[in-house]
């Protein structure tokens, strides 16, 4: 969480795309990549703009800097009105849904701190690979505001006691411990960091869009299911994609040992 004394309306986000991949990317390093509300609104806004490029196959978060994200910009929350506070935890709100509900897969590029609403990003993401030297912590409760909604994330990626510790404590845990904790899919050296995502976006991308996005809108309408409902579900989701164009131009392809060519 971010302290500097000051209001700022500033919006530290772009969009960059290479190849089928869609980058965002959280550009204000020297403020540690807060997460202010037009920064919010505007990476929510390039969210939306790749899930409507069927160019974009995958998306990465990523942020300049030595951190990631460290969290709220603080400045814009002190001395306002419950209803200003209740827009920047919207706004924060539509991001997190924003992530899940664009048909892309997005990759957490994590580098350095994740606090706060940032480690919430990460723990929002569909998968999340961070330098050895990247740290993770939810320390609100060291300044008497409780990371409630980064609790969401958190405690769906990691579970309820070890969610609890982080939310009790603000402990920062390590890129080894967040990887043993179901927090994030792999550390690597920093050095390699940007070139290990590179190398996953771009296998996630040479698959099918249309069935990247029928598989990621499955993977959370099935998660909180029972597993009778979910079976169900899933089942019919299996028909339906099986009638794609995709779909039979993969089976099509792996019987006549060929590689297939996407429509999507």
């Amino acid at each position: 969480m971010v302290d500097n004394g000051e209001m700022t309306n500033s919006t530290a986000a772009s969009a960059t795309v290479d190849g089928s991949t869609g980058f965002l990317t959280l550009d204000d390093a020297d403020r540690r990549n807060p997460l202010s509300l037009t920064t919010m609104r505007a990476a929510t806004g390039i969210l939306r703009d790749f899930d409507r490029d069927p160019a974009v196959r995958v998306v990465v978060i990523r942020a300049h800097g030595p951190a990631f994200s460290a969290g709220h910009d603080l400045s814009e929350m002190v001395e306002r009105t419950v209803e200003d506070e209740r827009t920047i935890f919207s706004a924060c709100t539509d991001l997190m849904t924003t992530v899940h509900d664009i048909r892309q897969p997005v990759i957490a590029q994590v580098q350095g701190m994740a606090l706060a609403a940032g480690c919430q990003l990460v723990a929002t993401c569909d998968l999340a690979i961070a330098a050895d030297t990247a740290r993770f912590s939810t320390p609100g409760v060291r300044i008497g505001l409780f990371c409630s909604t980064p609790m969401v994330a958190l405690s769906r990626a990691v579970g309820r006691k070890r969610a609890m510790q982080m939310l009790l404590t603000g402990d920062m845990i390590d890129a080894a411990t967040a990887v043993d904790w179901g927090l994030i899919n792999d550390s690597v050296p920093a050095a390699d960091l940007e070139a290990t995502v590179a190398a996953l976006a771009a296998r996630i991308g040479a698959f099918s869009g249309d069935t990247l996005a029928i598989g990621k809108r499955a993977f959370y309408d099935q998660i909180d299911r029972t597993e009778p409902d979910a079976y169900a579900e899933m089942s019919e989701v299996m028909a339906t994609n099986a009638v794609t164009d995709d779909a039979q131009e993969g089976m099509s392809a792996f019987l006549a040992k060929r590689d297939p060519v996407w429509r999507s």
